[in-house]
């Protein structure tokens, strides 16, 4: 979800196959040395970066449920007072961009969460609650009918409409952008209601 155009640092170089790796093959059946090879060094060189596969991992989820509740607050912030259904709309697109830019981290999430340490599967849930929290928010001022279990369970069947593109294959960017903001939209306006 990296919006710099700079060149990425090695430590970025190594989560980015981590992750590409881990979602391939699970956790279990990716080795330090593997991943060294992807980035161009030794298994043991990796620590310098990092304490263990264990630490890559954190960092990997973590780190990506950090950058979309910033993300999400970066565009309700720049949204200042705009209209409820603008506001909505940046955070489809928000989490299109991640859901389709970052595939790897949504196999990754669903099959390796439990391996986290429970300090770090704590956080990674207290940070996805926040995100879901602010998406009911604007989905209420958005659908002002709707209750706010209703938009809950809107949200995060919203979610597993956006976190579905591992399963896409690799069809065209913009064409699968903008069919998941219509069927996210949509879903959003039969929850509340309202024609899509």
């Amino acid at each position: 979800m990296a919006t710099r155009t700079d060149a990425p640092t090695r430590r970025e170089q190594i989560l980015k196959e981590a992750a590409r790796l881990f979602a391939e093959r699970g956790f279990h059946g990716v080795g330090v040395d593997e991943i060294g090879a992807a980035v161009g060094i030794s298994g043991p060189g990796l620590y310098r970066h990092f304490a263990g596969k264990d630490a890559m991992l954190a960092e990997l989820l973590v780190g990506i449920s950090g950058q979309l509740l910033t993300g999400a607050k970066r565009r309700l912030a720049e949204a200042g007072d705009g209209a409820p259904e603008a506001v909505l709309d940046s955070l489809v697109e928000g989490h299109i961009d991640f859901a389709l830019d970052d595939r790897p981290l949504i196999t990754l999430h669903d099959r390796e969460l439990d391996r986290l340490r429970d300090s770090d599967r704590k956080l990674v849930r207290q940070l996805q609650r926040q995100y879901v929290e602010l998406w009911v928010g604007v989905v209420r001022e958005a659908y002002p009918s709707l209750a706010e279990p209703a938009a809950r369970a809107a949200v995060h069947a919203v979610f597993g409409l956006l976190n579905s593109t591992p399963h896409l294959g690799r069809p065209s960017r913009a064409a699968t952008a903008g069919l998941l903001h219509r069927m996210a939209r949509g879903a959003f306006a039969a929850a509340g209601g309202a024609r899509a």
